[in-house]
């Protein structure tokens, strides 16, 4: 009888920082930018990032880092695309599968 894995709720900036390779003091920044990411925060002030803050966070560095928005025209797009934990699901999909199809791109070569 295989155990089922237990998936985590929460994570903290480190865990997240490393995940997504960017500098903790970029997401707290990014934080203060966008009123929409919004981790938990514990009694201690530790911070408590869900999965769908992970997407939005993939989300922003996405409009902002790779498509070039600035912050201002990040914030807007965010507001213009309705509800962003669709959109960033949708984007990490499609990331997904971007890695999967230059992997077997390798495998061909």
């Amino acid at each position: 009888m295989a155990e089922e894995e237990i998936e985590k709720i929460y994570f903290t900036i480190g865990e997240v920082s490393k995940e997504l390779g960017l500098a903790p003091s970029l997401i707290r920044f990014w934080e203060r930018e966008f009123p929409e990411l919004s981790p938990r925060k514990t009694e201690k002030g530790t911070r408590k990032y869900t999965r769908e803050n992970i997407a939005l966070l993939k989300l922003i560095h996405q409009l902002v880092k790779v498509e070039g928005f600035t912050l201002q025209g990040a914030r807007e797009k965010l507001k213009t695309q309705g509800k962003t934990a669709d959109t960033a699901a949708l984007t990490e999909k499609l990331l997904n599968l971007k890695s999967f199809l230059i992997e077997l791109k390798k495998q061909l070569d």
